[in-house]
């Protein structure tokens, strides 16, 4: 039976279930909240990011749901250095340049602090100088730390970063560090095969068809000539007797 699973991961844990890294300074991971095998993530969430993680069995649901070209919409809440004015906000809605390209139209709005947000261990660093504000940001797209890299480039650097929502998806009720079963959804995609066509039915078919054909081709040739004769039941042309010579009359 496949199973699907959402995750609120917390701050500093690896969106992995081992850690390659050293042994002398192990780093959380997702073994470390979740005791289940068998299930893997469908998608990354940076080490320094917070929020949903979905995880299955399933290879195909975990490449429906990660895969950047089914666009499947991701959405975060940013907290940013500074509060972006309505340019900015345009910006990162009708596109970005980075290094790597211009960005693909996404949905940015300034939010309040999302509501019952929990603590971050260890918290931000403010500086009292500078306010700080909050984004939320949904994009179709998967690059590599792009939503840091996207509030950078319209002047506001990234402090937090929780993603809120993967599609249909939300964080909605649950807890840092806590994972649920979730109702494992009908993949789109082709259509299935129809039945396969009964193959001796059509060799009938076309049997009944090529003989029809040939009689029909038969039926429109035209008929040789018969012999015609001189009389019923005479000899036929060309056959007639020659005639015996008269005798000469007597004087």
């Amino acid at each position: 039976m496949t199973r699907l699973i959402r995750f609120n991961k917390p701050y500093d844990v690896l969106p992995q279930f081992t850690d390659r890294g050293s042994t002398d300074s192990p780093r959380a991971t997702l073994s470390d909240w979740i005791d289940l095998p068998g299930v893997y993530p469908a998608g990354r969430l940076d080490r320094d990011s917070e929020g949903l993680m979905l995880l299955t069995d399933q290879g195909r649901l975990q490449a429906w749901i990660s895969d950047p070209q089914h666009k499947m919409p991701k959405t975060y809440w940013v907290q940013v250095e500074g509060t972006p004015d309505a340019a900015a906000i345009t910006a990162l809605a009708e596109g970005v340049e980075l290094k790597d390209g211009l960005t693909r139209p996404a949905k940015a709005r300034l939010i309040a602090e999302p509501e019952g947000l929990w603590a971050r261990n260890p918290p931000i660093r403010v500086r009292k100088s500078v306010p700080d504000s909050w984004i939320e940001l949904t994009i179709r797209e998967g690059r590599n730390r792009q939503v840091r890299r996207m509030t950078a480039a319209v002047g506001h650097p990234t402090l937090r970063l929780i993603r809120a929502a993967i599609g249909a998806w939300t964080l909605n009720g649950l807890g840092q560090g806590q994972w649920e079963d979730l109702e494992v959804p009908i993949i789109p995609g082709p259509p299935r095969p129809k039945h396969a066509p009964n193959r001796q039915a059509i060799a009938r078919r076309r049997a009944r068809e090529e003989a029809e054909a040939k009689q029909e081709s038969r039926a429109s040739r035209p008929k040789p000539g018969k012999p015609t004769s001189t009389k019923a039941g005479g000899a036929k042309a060309g056959s007639a007797k020659p005639r015996k010579p008269r005798k000469p009359r007597k004087g």
